[in-house]
C-alpha cells in the first residue's frame, strides 16, 4: 500500500535494527513507521532524535497522555490516517479510556477530558492550524491550567514536529497496522 516500499529489516544499518527490534520486542509488531522511514537512515535518525525528545521527555508538566492526545488531535486536523490510528491507540492506554482517541479525534471540545487538557488541546490546534496568529493572549488560559512557558514550548513543539509526521505518512500512503486499531480498546488477553 505504501507507495514507497519499505526496507528489508535485515537491510538496515545495525543502530536502525536494533532498535527497530527493541520496538518490536516491547510492542509485539513492528509499527509500519519504523521501516517506511528507515529508507533513508540519515533522516530516520533525525526523526527519532526529535521524536523521543519530544515525547519521551520527563521534565515539565505534560503527562504522556497529554502528548498522545496533542498528536491525535492535531492529527485528525491533517487528516493523517496513520498517526490518528497509532497514536490514538497509545492514547488510549496511557489515559485508560478506551473512547478518548475517538472524541478528540472529532471534537476535543466534546471528549470526556479535563478543561486544562481542552485549554491545551485549543492551544495546539491554534499551533496546527492558524500558528501565524498566536499572540501573547494565547498563553494567559494555558498559564491559568499551569502551564509554564516551556510546557507550551512543548505543545507548540509536538503539534509542529507531528505536521511534519503527518504530511509524510500522507504523502507516501503508510498504513496503520492492524494491531492498532484494537489497542486499548479492549482488554489484553494475559498469557496462562
Amino acid at each position: 500500500m505504501n507507495r514507497y516500499p519499505a526496507p528489508d529489516i535485515n537491510d538496515l544499518p545495525e543502530d536502525i535494527k536494533a532498535k527497530v527490534l527493541e520496538v518490536q520486542e516491547k510492542a509485539g509488531f513492528v509499527p509500519n513507521v519504523f521501516l517506511a522511514l528507515a529508507r533513508r537512515p540519515a533522516e530516520w535518525r533525525a526523526f527519532f532524535a526529535y521524536h523521543d525528545a519530544l515525547m519521551l521527555k520527563e521534565e515539565g508538566s505534560l503527562t504522556k497522555g497529554d502528548r498522545e492526545m496533542i498528536v491525535t488531535t492535531t492529527s485528525a486536523a491533517n487528516h493523517c490516517l496513520y498517526c490518528v490510528v497509532a497514536h490514538g491507540a497509545i492514547l488510549r492506554i496511557y489515559e485508560k479510556k478506551p473512547l478518548v482517541a475517538d472524541q478528540v479525534a472529532v471534537n476535543h471540545h466534546k471528549a470526556d477530558i479535563s478543561p486544562r487538557q481542552k485549554a491545551m488541546l485549543d492551544f495546539a490546534m491554534k499551533v496546527c492550524l492558524n500558528s501565524h496568529e498566536v499572540n501573547d493572549d494565547d498563553f494567559a488560559p494555558l498559564h491559568a491550567h499551569g502551564f509554564s512557558d516551556e510546557d507550551i514550548w512543548d505543545i507548540a513543539a509536538i503539534t509542529a514536529f507531528f505536521g511534519l509526521s503527518n504530511r509524510m505518512a500522507s504523502f507516501s500512503n503508510m498504513q496503520p497496522n492492524p494491531e492498532f486499531y484494537l489497542m486499548g480498546r479492549v482488554p489484553k488477553t494475559k498469557a496462562a
